[in-house]
């Protein structure tokens, strides 16, 4: 019986920089320009989160931007409408998805096909009748279907017309898909026919096996992380847990994926060969503007230990109790978190206002007033370019 091999320690600094060598924060552009580097961005990260906070940009555009300097928003409605490079589902959270992966999510949809969700046991087999019979016809939005009777909401966040939760079961059962979004109006159509395997010989993909999907799972997260544990592997699905572990443990007796340490690290982590020979300096004057969504910092557990920062989300803290405002960005400069900045965009009046400036870490500390004003001159120049793209088309 082989051993398995001993854990090789890593230093937070070197466990930061491959983890931003595998977020492609370590560069200003690496997927190049237009829909194309939209579909290799979602491809390499995974998934990217949709939001509908409007406060400043939408975190699906705001991240997309983060990797692609040039991003326009039109960008990502091209590589979901009309490429198809890209589709919606639930990841950890409402996502653009690679449309490659597709296979990997059938066996969710099904789930949602056989067993009743408490969020849908509103919807009547006459809703999801009327709305698939209307889809049929052709594209539609919830706005195309003005002859529903209102109900009372049996949740704060549901709507009084049926439709739109129907339209949203036959969506997570894997019947229709969203095939354009205008702002947050989201167009159904039947997911065959956008996808076009309706049309032979092209046909619907085969669903993946339950190993085939952990296996996805862990070398997606190997890929946009670079070091990883099981935590950030299955964030949000426990269940998935003991199954990947399973296949960690294989990997490792075959010398594919190597245990790692790292300081304040309460379990386990794993990485490639090949990812551990990745790290190197990040220059220091590259700045970015984080999305609180960014897959940079939405594990806030994860970050906290990389960075020693676990970014606060605060939309949803009463006005009294916030430390670092209601809608803060996490602001990293090389390899460091260095401030957390209140944003508001002030759409009529096209200007980006800021509400609250705070510094983190050791730009926070006394006696560093002198190395900050070189940190916030390059940090007020990626404002502006931030601020162009928040007012621009």
């Amino acid at each position: 019986m082989s051993r398995s091999p001993a854990p090789i320690y890593l230093s937070n600094t070197t466990a930061r920089r491959i983890w931003l060598r595998a977020q492609r924060l370590d560069e200003r552009a690496p997927f190049g320009d237009g829909a194309d580097a939209v579909a290799r961005a979602v491809a390499h990260l995974g998934y990217v989160q949709i939001d509908t906070i409007n406060v400043i940009e939408r975190c699906h555009h705001h991240i997309l931007f983060t990797r692609i300097p040039t991003y326009k928003r039109l960008d990502l409605r091209r590589a979901q409408t009309h490429d198809k490079s890209v589709f919606e589902y639930w990841t950890h959270a409402l996502a653009y998805v690679p449309s490659a992966d597709f296979r990997y999510f059938m066996a969710d949809m099904k789930l949602h096909r056989s067993r009743s969700k408490p969020w849908f046991a509103a919807v009547t087999p006459a809703d999801k009748r009327k709305v698939m019979r209307l889809a049929k016809q052709g594209p539609l939005t919830i706005r195309d279907i003005g002859d529903d009777e209102l109900r009372e909401k049996d949740h704060e966040w549901a709507s009084r017309k049926p439709s739109k939760r129907a339209l949203q079961l036959a969506f997570f059962e894997g019947r229709l898909a969203v095939c354009e979004r205008n702002g947050m109006l989201k167009t159904y159509d039947l997911i065959d026919r956008h996808f076009g395997w309706d049309t032979q010989p092209v046909t619907r993909p085969k669903a993946a096996t339950a190993s085939e999907v952990s296996g996805y799972l862990l070398d997606r997260a190997l890929r946009s992380q670079g070091a990883v544990s099981l935590d950030s592997i299955c964030h949000l699905d426990a269940p998935s847990k003991a199954s990947v572990k399973r296949i960690i443990d294989a990997r490792v007796r075959r010398g594919e994926l190597v245990p790692v340490t790292l300081d304040g690290a309460k379990h386990m982590h794993w990485a490639t060969p090949e990812a551990l020979e990745t790290s190197h300096e990040i220059a220091g004057d590259l700045v970015h503007i984080l999305s609180p969504f960014d897959p940079l910092v939405i594990q806030r557990k994860r970050c906290e230990l990389f960075f020693g920062y676990g970014h606060k989300f605060e939309a949803y803290v009463p006005k009294e109790k916030r430390v670092l405002g209601y809608f803060a960005l996490p602001v990293l400069v090389g390899d460091r978190i260095v401030a957390a900045l209140d944003l508001k965009t002030d759409r009529q009046n096209r200007k980006l206002l800021m509400q609250q400036w705070t510094w983190l870490g050791d730009a926070q500390k006394r006696g560093n007033a002198g190395a900050r004003k070189p940190l916030k001159a390059r940090i007020e120049d990626e404002l502006d370019r931030f601020e162009r793209f928040q007012l621009g088309d």
